[in-house]
């Protein structure tokens, strides 16, 4: 399971807005989860820009974040960069076209409740209903 990043978010800043599913799968230690780089970039960014806080400062944030909810780096590759590009995904947006490329490259299922990620026929998916 690749974790979109507002599951990832979601889970350790606001659970609540986690569906049943998604939090079974995420507390499931059957389950391996996994995470892009560009999930951490979005984050920073989001801090960066006020929309969220990541206390006391990033890099302490997620250095604790990660050590309370493990997860998987998923590589930033060549060949998921190039799937970027060409995956059937209507969005602009740099960061979700490396995480569904990552999920396509890597055939991994994408945990999202972003309705455009829900609908790429490339990817499956796991929607967070």
């Amino acid at each position: 399971m690749l974790l979109d990043t507002h599951i990832w978010l979601w889970a350790l800043l606001e659970p609540r807005r986690l569906s049943a599913a998604v939090r079974d799968l995420l507390a499931s230690p059957a389950e391996a989860l996994r995470l892009s780089p560009v999930s951490v970039w979005e984050a920073v960014v989001l801090a960066e820009r006020g929309r969220i806080a990541l206390e006391p400062d990033p890099r302490r944030w997620l250095d604790r974040a990660l050590a309370a909810a493990p997860v998987m780096e998923v590589p930033l590759t060549f060949e998921v960069a190039m799937a970027s590009r060409s995956i059937a995904l209507d969005h602009k947006d740099p960061a979700d076209r490396f995480i569904a490329a990552s999920a396509l490259v890597f055939g991994l299922t994408l945990v999202t409740a972003d309705a455009r990620l829900l609908a790429c026929p490339d990817i499956e998916v796991l929607p967070n209903r």
